[in-house]
């Protein structure tokens, strides 16, 4: 099953440690196109060896291609708006991480769309079963 995992770039790198963790559990189940994602050394800059267009590109060739969205959405990004948009009209299935956080609130544009399935978690440690249940 091939993954395409979503998380803030552009919209800052606070939660790349989480990524990266989240990456390393999921590609137990596929191969995650997007790993880069996780990278610690990847900055809010974004990939700058590659233009605006070809990071577009890119990005939709590989939600094409994959079989799932699994989006970590607990620090607002636009592009990951737009990636999840792109895959619910692709018909993917997509899956919301949220994690829990005092002072924030998941957009009721994810959070109330019945397209999408939002996980609310507080450790990355829980997601270990919470993958197991998706992916089975």
């Amino acid at each position: 099953m091939k993954i395409y995992f979503a998380g803030s770039i552009r919209g800052g790198r606070d939660d790349k440690d989480i990524y990266a963790d989240i990456i390393s559990l999921l590609k137990k189940y596929g191969p995650v196109l997007s790993e880069h994602i996780g990278d610690k050394n990847l900055s809010s800059q974004g990939q700058t060896s590659m233009t605006n267009e070809q990071i577009y590109q890119k990005d939709v060739n590989w939600i094409n291609e994959s079989d799932i969205i699994i989006a970590e959405v607990t620090n607002p990004s636009l592009g990951v708006g737009y990636e999840l948009g792109l895959a619910e009209s692709l018909k993917k299935k997509i899956i919301a991480l949220y994690r829990v956080v005092d002072g924030k609130r998941l957009s009721a544009m994810v959070a109330g769309n019945s397209n999408i399935t939002c996980i609310e978690y507080t450790e990355v440690s829980e997601l270990d079963k919470i993958f197991e249940e998706i992916f089975k």
